[in-house]
């Protein structure tokens, strides 16, 4: 074995080992969560949601069904429904959806809905009127604990992310989410998509701690 194949073959092993620094970059549309009892009276007492694939994280999946979002200016259709079912309801849309629809929403991470606004939900004849849970998702990166270890960040700090490609930029404010049931992804909303050029397989890189300037 000569020393040119022997290197290519030590640097394939490497690769293969070594957690990646850049990780891929999903563009999230306005979807919805749903909970038990919201489901109940959308869809009809014990309805199951209906898979129709899955997504990149662990145990989630967009389903078959959709429904219609009813704001006080506007009304956004065919929205995903994605799985499994939550404890809790939450909408997430972008700043545009917000706009269309006439509500002023707030940026928060998934989960945090205390005194978030509420929305109408219609599917056909069957209404729900959520008091809370409208929001616009902060931009994120879900990571494995591996990945997460290798880029020597933890659970909720705050980062910079590089956005490669042909209008690349810098997000600000990302929210670092680790767990062993994630995989390693950075979500944006289709306005941020469109701030950097998006396209299918676009890489985001961490490139600076916020609290390293504190």
């Amino acid at each position: 074995m000569n020393e040119a194949t022997l290197d290519r073959i030590v640097r394939e092993v490497v690769s293969r080992i070594q957690p990646k620094q850049d990780f891929e970059v999903e563009a999230s549309g306005r979807h919805v969560h749903l909970d038990r009892q919201t489901i109940n009276e959308l869809f009809g007492e014990g309805y199951q949601l209906t898979k129709a694939k899955d997504l990149s994280q662990p145990g989630q999946f967009a389903c078959k069904e959709r429904i219609t979002l009813v704001g006080p200016k506007g009304t956004l259709h065919n929205v995903i429904i994605l799985g499994p079912e939550r404890r809790q309801s939450q909408v997430e849309i972008s700043g545009t959806d917000a706009l269309a629809l006439g509500i002023k929403v707030p940026v928060r991470e998934s989960g945090d809905i205390a005194g978030t606004p509420g929305i109408l939900l219609l599917n056909n004849n069957r209404t729900v009127h959520l008091h809370e849970g409208l929001i616009v998702a902060k931009r994120h990166v879900h990571m494995t604990v591996e990945d997460a270890s290798a880029a020597k960040v933890v659970q909720g700090e705050i980062v910079q992310v590089r956005i490669d490609g042909g209008r690349a930029l810098i997000f600000d404010e990302v929210v670092i989410r680790v767990s062993p049931k994630f995989a390693t992804y950075m979500h944006i909303d289709y306005d941020e998509a469109n701030a950097c050029g998006f396209a299918k397989g676009t890489r985001g890189s961490i490139i600076k701690k916020v609290q390293d300037d504190a």
